[in-house]
């Protein structure tokens, strides 16, 4: 016998088949889950809103059943016996229905106060009722409404209108804005929150009369507030805005003004840009709440941080006037000029720019007479007997009156330093003044001295090089002090240049200006040169000043410091405008300030 074996192959699946089987069958089983939820979702939501409608209608039988004079909401207008806000629950679910009824004055047969007068304005109640559902999910709340009409004939009333406008910074209505009414007068009080129409306006029909009984205040979530004051508060004795009179038959209208909230970035500064923190200041806005005395909407003590900033939010649009009621410092300009005005919906930076106090200081700010605006390049001369000192608007100064500290300092911290001297030159005798050195009673020809790194503390346009005294002695010679400026942006690059942008020439009394080409740095030094051309003679400077304008420069503004008491002679000027010469008297009160306005 012969046996024959063959091999048997099972068949089965491989890894992949099998990753690949399981994932399509995921993906089925996902989405018929998905699609399951979903019309779980839809179906659940359906039934959250059938149960809404029939809450509603229950609240509508409810005002059919009910005496029309009854048909109102409890301590408002009109005034019911249906709850402002409920709490229903169904089917264990919690749901909260807020009623709305208003009288309507229909002008089928006029209006009060129109033509014809009817006065019987309340000609039938508008129900409103919401349904929301706080704890369900994806629930929109639901609105719905309707009318209730008397059975029997109107009757004359003994009630007035009360209408409120609101409307924005630009005169447009605002609809939504939330209106709160109470008249705690009443019996029993009345205490309405409603909003405005698409028109900005609220109507309250058949408001029982009352002097100054209702009050009123207008919202809108982002905006500004606005409200009604009791005459003879503590405070505010007499309010612009005195609560609402509702007089018999008579159609009392207010008007509200609120807009989008706006921001004030405070900054507090030097003109080299540098943060001074903690500084106190006075923030105060120009409306008016009360008269006899005028009381103020806005008027706020604030302090800067650490850092020098304070941020002030919730503003609303005015014209505001910052002023310092600091200590330590004054203020010697402000970007914008205060008063400044702020916008709806808008963000303001302010820098207030602070010096170290100083007696008897003025502020001088100067502007175009048609435009009001700052002008800058003003010449401001104040003068006395024993005192003369003229300042440019709009100009930074950069000043150094000591040297005797020695050199090797880069940056300007320590104001008594410089970087580097030739040895040439005396910065010590006496202390404050530069002259050449003497050396067995004749001074040496000529020395040079380098300023350290002077920071204007942003991008800069750079004006003058300015010294003091101008006077020097004649047989020092022509030119006996000159100089040559630096500037860059990295601190490294030192090339010192002369009026005409290169190193061959020199800054002179003749021809202070410094060149164009400086300008857009940040950074800058000053070299002098010192000569004499006969050895018996010195020169000598007590000060050297730089002028610029930058960023965290005030236009139009300048600022004296250290002022005797007394009357001073004040001359502005600038090209294209008539001068303005007038009397300033400084007193010891301390800071103060004067506004000059010139004519083209």
């Amino acid at each position: 016998m012969h046996l024959t074996f063959r091999p048997q192959h099972k068949r089965g699946f491989t890894l992949i088949e099998s990753l690949v089987g399981t994932a399509v069958f995921v993906l089925i089983a996902v989405s018929v889950y998905q699609a399951y939820t979903t019309l779980f979702e839809i179906v659940r939501v359906s039934r959250l809103k059938v149960t809404a409608a029939a809450l509603s209608n229950e609240q509508f039988e409810i005002m059919r059943n009910l005496p029309f004079a009854e048909v109102g909401v409890v301590a408002g207008i009109p005034a019911g016996k249906i709850p402002p806000t409920q709490t229903l629950t169904r089917d264990g679910i919690t749901f909260t229905a807020k009623t709305t009824i208003r009288n309507v004055d229909d002008p089928f047969d006029g209006t009060l106060g129109g033509v014809p007068n009817d006065l019987s304005p309340a000609d039938y109640k508008f129900a409103e009722v919401e349904i929301m559902c706080p704890s369900c999910k994806n629930f929109q709340p639901l609105i719905f409404s309707t009318s209730v009409a008397p059975k029997n004939l109107e009757g004359a009333s003994t009630n007035g209108v009360l209408f409120i406008r609101v409307f924005d910074a630009n005169g447009q209505p605002i609809p939504g804005a939330n209106v709160h009414i109470e008249n705690n007068a009443a019996a029993p009080a009345i205490a309405i929150d409603d909003t405005t129409n698409a028109d900005g306006l609220l109507q309250i029909v058949d408001a029982p009369p009352g002097i100054e009984a209702y009050e009123i205040t207008v919202s809108k979530t982002g905006y500004s507030q606005s409200k009604t004051y009791p005459t003879g508060a503590v405070g505010n004795p007499n309010p612009v805005t005195p609560h609402a009179t509702v007089a018999i038959q008579q159609v009392t209208q207010m008007s509200f003004s609120i807009d989008k909230t706006s921001t004030v970035n405070v900054a507090s500064i030097t003109e080299t840009c540098t943060p001074i923190s903690s500084v106190d200041f006075l923030l105060q806005g120009s409306k008016i709440i009360g008269t006899g005395p005028d009381i103020l909407s806005y008027s706020s003590n604030q302090t800067t941080s650490v850092a020098g900033q304070k941020n002030i939010t919730g503003l609303t649009w005015d014209t505001y006037t910052a002023s310092l009621t600091d200590a330590a410092y004054d203020l010697i300009g402000s970007i914008p000029l205060s008063p400044f005005t702020l916008n709806p919906n808008a963000t303001q930076e302010l820098k207030l720019l602070v010096a170290s106090k100083k007696p008897n200081r003025l502020l001088v700010t100067v502007k175009d007479s048609s435009t009001q605006l700052p002008l800058s390049d003003s010449s401001v001369k104040l003068e006395k007997a024993g005192y003369d000192k003229t300042l440019i608007t709009g100009n930074g100064f950069l000043t150094q009156t000591d040297w005797s500290g020695g050199s090797g300092q880069d940056a300007f911290v320590d104001p008594a330093k410089h970087f580097a001297s030739d040895g040439n030159l005396d910065i010590a005798n006496p202390t404050g003044e530069l002259r050449l050195k003497q050396v067995f009673a004749a001074y040496e020809t000529s020395g040079v001295i380098t300023s350290s790194t002077l920071d204007t503390g942003s991008v800069s346009n750079f004006h003058q090089v300015v010294w003091q005294p101008q006077d020097q002695p004649i047989p020092s010679g022509t030119n006996s002090v000159k100089f040559q400026i630096a500037t860059n942006n990295d601190q490294t690059t030192w090339n010192f240049l002369g009026p005409d942008g290169t190193s061959n020439t020199y800054y002179t009394l003749a021809n202070p200006i410094i060149n164009a080409t400086h300008n857009g740095d940040r950074y800058i030094r000053y070299k002098m040169f010192m000569k004499t051309d006969d050895q018996t003679f010195t020169p000598n400077i007590s000060d050297v000043s730089i002028t610029f304008t930058s960023s965290c420069v005030a236009p139009g503004q300048v600022s004296f410091a250290s002022l005797a008491a007394g009357g001073y002679t004040m001359t502005v000027s600038r090209t294209g405008y008539q001068t303005s010469v007038s009397t300033v008297t400084i007193t010891s009160a301390g800071w103060q300030q004067q506004e000059v306005v010139l004519t083209p």
